[in-house]
């Protein structure tokens, strides 16, 4: 088992990594007649799908002796009704000046992100909009 899933109510959940005891908690968004205090479950798949694409990324980026410390991702969730669900996320890779100056590492690490599991696994109806600013 990966994790469990309390619910405390009002709209809260208390989600628990079962190896390491690390806790997320989760609220509906205000727009959905939550408090929007904490993350929601539709902003974890959003953010999930940045975590993924860095982590893959950094796995390369080691291997190549390319350092992505500091680089961040700013996420973007676009919702959609009827059924109420993600509709597109948008992602925006900001580099350090440091990481790589070198065109052939950027192409092969802006590739890497395509390919991580949480990308292959959302459903073909999100539309996905991936951008790497490597001069931060």
């Amino acid at each position: 088992m990966t994790s469990t899933v309390v619910y405390e109510g009002n709209l809260r959940t208390v989600c628990t990594h079962l190896s390491s005891g690390t806790e997320i908690l989760t609220d509906a968004p205000v727009d959905n007649n939550g408090k929007g205090e904490k993350f929601s479950p539709t902003d974890l798949l959003a953010t999930s799908l940045g975590a993924c694409a860095l982590t893959i990324m950094g796995i390369k980026a080691r291997d190549m002796g390319v350092d992505l410390a500091g680089t961040e991702i700013s996420v973007e969730k676009i919702m959609k009704a009827d059924p109420r669900r993600v509709g597109g996320i948008n992602l925006t890779f900001h580099f350090p000046a440091a990481a790589t100056s070198d065109p052939k590492e950027r192409t092969i690490l802006e590739r890497c992100a395509h390919t991580c599991p949480v990308f292959y696994s959302l459903h073909p109806d999100i539309q996905l909009n991936i951008r790497f600013n490597w001069d931060k």
